[in-house]
């Protein structure tokens, strides 16, 4: 230690001395002069600007990637503005179209499948955090990803993930300015037990995804935690009405119960 820091860590009360060594830490884990003043960083909140209200008015999906989405007529949403999560590229070919958005902050995702997110013929929001393992194509943007539970309605400063990557996706539909945002395939059911967040490697097909082989046979990911995604939806929920806008949940045979409940195939009725 420097004769300086030693000074100030004599000379300073003993909270406001822990209190800096905290803020610094948590500057160098969080590389932020990189996010603040790198290339990457600031290409990314310029690129996030450009979305800023572009839908203003509008409604969008968010689709889930739950095992739902097999009893879903998925081509009704080929001119609808739709926002894509982790591998749902996996239906592109069936589907004929690609999503108009995709989403990704889970960095067991992101390493295992980043030559395929890059590839994605889509605008990307990727994890600051995953940076280094995934380049740095004109249509991708790079997320913050802040400690602090909220709903961040600014996201080129940042998003709390809240446990799922839908949440991501619904404060950056807040941001684009959407008046509607009706979820599909968010199941919120798992068959695989265990604590949050643990790190497991799938032994066999994936039951609680749209595909077999999404998560499939030595895929590494981890175990849900439901109940922070469901405190997190209530914090979108609450942030949407305030603002007079609304989520809705149209997720056939869906466990959630956050959000408003819609059919589906009532949702394209006198449109085209």
């Amino acid at each position: 230690m420097s004769s300086l820091k030693i000074r100030l860590r004599d000379t300073l009360p003993a909270p406001l001395w822990d209190g800096l060594v905290s803020a610094k830490r948590a500057v160098v884990n969080e590389r932020l002069p990189e996010w603040t003043l790198g290339r990457r960083g600031r290409a990314s909140r310029q690129r996030m600007r450009a979305f800023r209200d572009r839908h203003r008015g509008e409604r969008c999906f968010i689709i889930g990637n739950g095992p739902s989405l097999k009893q879903t007529d998925l081509s009704l949403l080929r001119n609808e503005v739709t926002f894509g999560l982790n591998r749902i590229y996996l239906l592109f070919q069936e589907l004929g179209f690609s999503t108009t958005y995709l989403v990704a902050v889970n960095k067991l995702v992101i390493e295992q499948c980043s030559q395929d997110l890059v590839q994605l013929p889509c605008p990307k929001f990727i994890n600051w955090q995953s940076r280094d393992l995934i380049g740095f194509p004109p249509d991708l943007m790079f997320l913050r990803s802040r400690r602090e539970p909220g709903f961040y309605t600014d996201i080129t400063r940042g998003v709390w993930e809240g446990a799922t990557v839908t949440y991501v996706a619904m404060q950056i539909a807040y941001y684009m300015g959407f008046q509607e945002v009706i979820l599909i395939g968010v199941d919120h059911a798992f068959s695989a037990t265990g604590k949050p967040h643990t790190t497991v490697v799938s032994e066999g097909d994936d039951p609680n995804h749209f595909a077999p082989h999404y998560f499939g046979k030595g895929f590494r990911w981890q175990l849900p935690d439901l109940e922070t995604s469901e405190l997190a939806y209530g914090l979108a929920k609450e942030q949407f009405e305030r603002a007079g806008r609304e989520i809705v949940d149209a997720t056939i045979g869906g466990k959630l119960q956050v959000f408003r409940k819609v059919e589906y195939l009532e949702l394209f009725k006198g449109r085209g």
